[in-house]
C-alpha cells in the first residue's frame, strides 16, 4: 500500500481458489515447446487479455505490440483476464503466465512466499488515483474520522497499504480502525450497502465510484504519502530465456505510456464503448484527469529501490509481512538486457 495487531473482519475468502486461478490463466499448459526452441517459431509471450482500456488493449486492437515484439521474434498470446496481482503471482510460479501487472505492496506480499518472477518496469505513486474512499455526507472529514469505523481493504495489497500509511502518518494506532479484508471485485456492493464505512482503493476501482458523484477520495495517495509503485513483473525463466523479448516489451510499454499519458481519452473503450467495461460519463473525465496527472512507465533506478525498501520496512512494521522482505533481490535491470 510499531503497532498492535487490529481486529480483522473477513467477509469473503481472501485466498485464490483453483477455479479463480484457471480463469485467470485460461489455459495451464506451457508455452515452453513452443517458445522458439530453434524451430523457428515465433517466442510465445503470454500476459493476461487487457480489456478495453489502456496502452495493452490498444497494442492488441491495432497490432500495434505484436508488430513491436516481432522485431525481437516473439508474439502475444492473450490468456486469462487482468486482476489482482497475487493470482498473477501464483499463475507465473506456476509457469502459467509471462508478464503481470501489480502494485509494489501485493508484490512484497507475494515475494514474501517463494516467487518465481521478476520486477522490470516502475511507474511512480498514484498520487490522485488512489486513496480513502468515502460516501458524501459520511461524516468523514479526515483520516482521524475512520477511528472506530470499518474499512474494507485487500490483505497485504494497495488498499490494506494505504489505509495503514494515513493512519500512521495521523498518528492513528492502527487497531483504532477495524479493517475488512474483501476482494476488490466484491467491494463496491458492500461500500454501497453502507456495511462499511469507507474504502481504501486505487483507480481502477475508484474511477466508477468517483464518477456517480456520491463518493470521494477523504485523502488522496499525495495526503496519505503513498510510495505505492505500479510495477510489471516477468517470469524469472521467460526473463533468463528472452530477454530480448522483454526488452522489446519495456519500450513499448514506455512508448506507449508516455502517448497515453498526453492523450487519455484514446486508451478508454478501446473496443467498446457501452457495456460493464465502458467508461462512460463523468467516470470517463475522471479517470482521463487521473492518468494526466500519474506516471509513465520507465525503469529501476536506485532511487526507487530506496524507496521499495521503505516500503518493505513499513510492512514489517505493520505486521503485513513476517519479516522484511528484499525486494531488491526481485529486480531485473532493464537497461542491461542484450
Amino acid at each position: 500500500m510499531t503497532l498492535p495487531q487490529p481486529p480483522r473482519t473477513a467477509l469473503a475468502p481472501a485466498l485464490l481458489t483453483a477455479t479463480a486461478l484457471l480463469a485467470l490463466t485460461g489455459c495451464g499448459t506451457s508455452e515452453a515447446d513452443g517458445a522458439g526452441g530453434g524451430s523457428g517459431a515465433p517466442v510465445v509471450i503470454r500476459i493476461p487479455d487487457p480489456g478495453n482500456s489502456g496502452v495493452l488493449a490498444v497494442g492488441k486492437k491495432d497490432g500495434s505490440l505484436d508488430k513491436a515484439l516481432a522485431k525481437a521474434g516473439a508474439k502475444v498470446r492473450w490468456t486469462g483476464s487482468a486482476g489482482p496481482f497475487a493470482p498473477a503471482a501464483q499463475a507465473m510460479n506456476a509457469d502459467q503466465l509471462d508478464i503481470a501487472t501489480g502494485s509494489l505492496t501485493s508484490g512484497i506480499t507475494s515475494l514474501a512466499q517463494r516467487p518465481g518472477f521478476k520486477f522490470f518496469t516502475a511507474v511512480d505513486p498514484d498520487a490522485a488515483g488512489e486513496g480513502i474512499l468515502v460516501k458524501n455526507g459520511s461524516g468523514i472529514a479526515s483520516v482521524a474520522d475512520l477511528v472506530g469505523r470499518k474499512v474494507a481493504v485487500n490483505q497485504g495489497g494497495t488498499g490494506e497499504y494505504l489505509l495503514l500509511k494515513a493512519l500512521a502518518r495521523a498518528n492513528i494506532p492502527a487497531d483504532k480502525v477495524e479493517r475488512v479484508y474483501l476482494r476488490p471485485d466484491q467491494t463496491a456492493a458492500v461500500f454501497n450497502a453502507g456495511k462499511v464505512d469507507a474504502w481504501a482503493v486505487w483507480a481502477t476501482y475508484a474511477v466508477a465510484e468517483i464518477g456517480t458523484g456520491t463518493a470521494h477520495f477523504v485523502a488522496d495517495g499525495a495526503a496519505i504519502g503513498s510510495e505505492n509503485y505500479s510495477l510489471n513483473a516477468v517470469r524469472t525463466g521467460f526473463a533468463e530465456q528472452h530477454p530480448k523479448v522483454v526488452k522489446a516489451l519495456y519500450q513499448y510499454l514506455r512508448d506507449a505510456s508516455a502517448k497515453e499519458k498526453q492523450n487519455p481519452a484514446a486508451y478508454l473503450n478501446v473496443f467498446t464503448d457501452a457495456g460493464p467495461t465502458a467508461v462512460t460519463g463523468k467516470a470517463e473525465q475522471v479517470q482521463i484527469d487521473f492518468t494526466r496527472k500519474g506516471g509513465t512507465v520507465g525503469p529501476i533506478g536506485p532511487e526507487d529501490i530506496k524507496r521499495f525498501k521503505a516500503v518493505a520496512a513499513f510492512y514489517a512494521e505493520q505486521r503485513v509481512t513476517t519479516a522484511e522482505v528484499d525486494v531488491a533481490a526481485h529486480l531485473l535491470d532493464i537497461e542491461k538486457l542484450k
